[in-house]
């Protein structure tokens, strides 16, 4: 669930914040160094089970979600941050989603921070922020999956929820999927019967309740393993609905039409090389 000064850093700040909330922190913390894991000198640990019934249960809910032409659901996510003294504090933030395949995406987002939204018509993308009255276009690729990773590399967004709206969101996992096991049934999540399952993917220790009669995520716990902070990512699920109609104006933020037109940019950019230190220190 794998983990972003001028008007462009303004738009960052009070468009692209809450939109990146996740982003901004999750690859930070996956990128310090965990430390080393006591193990006995005299026994191995096992290995990582792969369970057929736990990827059984990730191959019914990728079937279920990628079946469906429309898909509608809320996702309210909560994540840790070091606070001051450095124990972590607790964000969180709401997600509104929509979307049509192949190439139709909205996202409404309310957080701990200015709201903000996001729009993908086919042609174009779209972050706007309601309150600032600013607003960022681009241009897109021709369907969902190869959206989201132009706006990651372009503007550094990122939704916790992205494997779950992919095209094939099995096929997305199992690129990363080191292990899976089934834990049991709980009755409390979703106000439904769930399967638990855990699984390894790509570094972050994922687990999930998935719906045991319908096959639809009903929450997601999160941590990145070398993170020595342990920092807790959470992700629920509700108001699933699938394959009802859409109507087309959805994916277009009207309101925007009068905003100021700022650009996109990444919160990180690259640094750009220093070519004339370079052409000094070849010639010296």
């Amino acid at each position: 669930m794998p983990n972003r000064v001028s008007g462009c850093v303004l738009f960052l700040v009070c468009v692209v914040s809450p939109i990146l909330a996740a982003a901004q922190n999750q690859p930070q913390a996956a990128q310090e160094k965990a430390a080393t894991p006591h193990t006995s000198p005299t026994k191995q640990a096992a290995p990582p089970p792969m369970e057929a019934k736990a990827v059984d249960i990730l191959k019914a809910t990728s079937l279920r979600l990628a079946g469906a032409h429309t898909l509608s659901f809320n996702a309210v996510e909560i994540f840790e941050h070091p606070s001051l003294q450095g124990d972590p504090l607790a964000y969180s933030t709401k997600y509104e989603v929509k979307l049509q395949r192949p190439d139709k995406l909205k996202v409404v987002i309310a957080g701990d921070g200015p709201a903000s939204e996001f729009y993908y018509n086919g042609k174009a993308m779209m972050a706007y922020a309601p309150a600032e009255n600013l607003v960022a276009v681009a241009d897109a690729p021709p369907t969902i999956d190869a959206t989201l990773e132009s706006a990651y590399h372009l503007a550094g967004i990122y939704f916790p929820f992205e494997d779950v709206i992919v095209a094939d969101p099995y096929q997305d996992i199992a690129k990363g999927l080191q292990m899976a096991y089934y834990i049991g049934q709980s009755r409390v999540v979703g106000e439904t019967t769930t399967d638990i399952i855990a699984y390894v993917d790509g570094g972050v220790f994922i687990q999930m309740w998935v719906g045991a009669d319908d096959k639809l995520p009903r929450m997601i716990h999160a941590m990145f393993l070398d993170d020595p902070q342990r920092l807790r990512h959470e992700l629920v699920f509700s108001d699933w609905q699938l394959g009802t109609a859409i109507p087309s104006d959805a994916f277009e933020a009207s309101d925007a039409a009068g905003a100021k037109r700022i650009k996109f940019a990444h919160p990180h950019p690259e640094p750009v090389p220093d070519t004339k230190a370079q052409v000094t220190s070849t010639t010296n």
